[in-house]
């Protein structure tokens, strides 16, 4: 069954009154808006690791370990760990206790991250950007195991048949966050993670490809099937205009301060209502946003969808509404939605007829 998720990177938001939160009352906020996520039956709670004023969280699996004292039921992990520039053996550790602490429910999503400023920040260089997180990946594989570890590698010292304590009860399921490229999904399918597809622009149908392409590697390699999941952002409340009003400017805000870093054009109005329309945001009441979910999930066959709620400034209040109407209101409404759809493809089938 479809399995809902919803991420965030702890951004740092503003108050009532328009006046920015400090970084800790944006952690604070985060930790309620995950125990609403529990109450209200959500599947996944992913916090993003960043190193930049905008965001809160740096150390994703402290406030996930404070998460996971006050909720029951909703898996915990991250979106995504950038473990291009931290260590494997340590990633595990802290993964496998928080699995102790929560009884069972982390899950990592790991990744190469959407900025750079890790790599100078902890002692790595830029050049070394696809060696590093090949190697490490691959590390990681091998502990995930929880058998005693023989690796060699050029990014750090070799292990040979050694241990990494504590282990988990069950085992421990992990991710791999893609942009788009190729390479990385076969890559993921290489190494048997489940494959998150991070789709923050255009349709989503443009990614069917990288979708096949994952399950033909998978057989390739000799894996069993691995889930596939979408990463993308956007807002509820409950009707359309409200949702546009309360998450344009905070859109705004996001893309305006990344493009002057990057180049990109200046953000608008125009480009966010396209977006919403036919590229790769979810925002609407929940009608809207329950049946563009359900047209993701049904064209890349999906295993789970994971909104990411928070964007830019949005205040907390605006985050907590958003929040209760995906669990209440969304999810139920996109399982019926995809069920409705299938009953219909399978009705639609063909009888097959035994020979005479």
């Amino acid at each position: 069954m479809i399995q809902f998720g919803l991420h965030t990177f702890g951004d740092v938001t503003v108050d009532a009154d328009g006046r920015e939160l400090s970084q800790a009352q944006t952690l604070r906020n985060l930790v309620d808006q995950a125990v609403l996520a529990d109450e209200v039956g959500i599947s996944f709670f992913g916090v993003g690791e960043h190193h930049r004023r905008e965001y809160a969280v740096s150390s994703p699996e402290v406030v996930l370990a404070a998460i996971a004292s006050r909720t029951r039921d909703i898996r915990l992990g991250t979106a995504v760990t950038v473990l291009s520039s931290d260590e494997p053996v340590r990633v595990f550790q802290r993964f496998a206790t928080l699995d102790a602490l929560s009884n069972g429910r982390a899950e990592p999503i790991l990744g190469r991250g959407s900025f750079t400023e890790s790599f100078p920040l902890f002692g790595y260089e830029l050049k070394d950007y696809e060696v590093l997180f090949e190697e490490k990946l691959e590390l990681f594989a091998e502990l995930l195991t929880e058998k005693p570890v023989t690796w060699e590698g050029t990014t750090r010292r070799g292990l040979s048949n050694v241990d990494v304590f504590p282990k988990t009860e069950g085992g421990m399921p992990a991710w791999v966050g893609v942009g788009g490229s190729p390479e990385s999904v076969v890559r993921t399918a290489r190494y048997g993670f489940g494959l998150m597809l991070a789709i923050i622009g255009g349709p989503a149908a443009r990614f069917a490809p990288y979708a096949e392409l994952f399950r033909r590697s998978l057989a390739s390699f000799g894996h069993d099937s691995r889930p596939i999941g979408v990463h993308s952002p956007g807002h509820i409340a409950d009707t359309d205009e409200q949702a546009w009003e309360e998450a344009y400017p905070a859109f705004d805000v996001m893309f305006s301060t990344i493009g002057r870093e990057r180049g990109w054009p200046p953000y608008n109005r125009l480009r966010f209502q396209q977006d919403v329309g036919e590229g790769a945001i979810y925002a609407g009441s929940p009608e809207r946003v329950a049946r563009k979910i359900a047209d993701t999930v049904l064209t890349l066959g999906l295993d789970r969808f994971d909104l990411k709620y928070s964007n830019g400034t949005l205040g907390h209040e605006k985050l907590m509404r958003s929040i209760e109407l995906f669990g209440t209101q969304v999810v139920p409404r996109v399982r019926e939605l995809v069920a409705e759809a299938q009953e219909r493809d399978a009705a639609a089938e063909p009888a097959t007829t035994a020979a005479p």
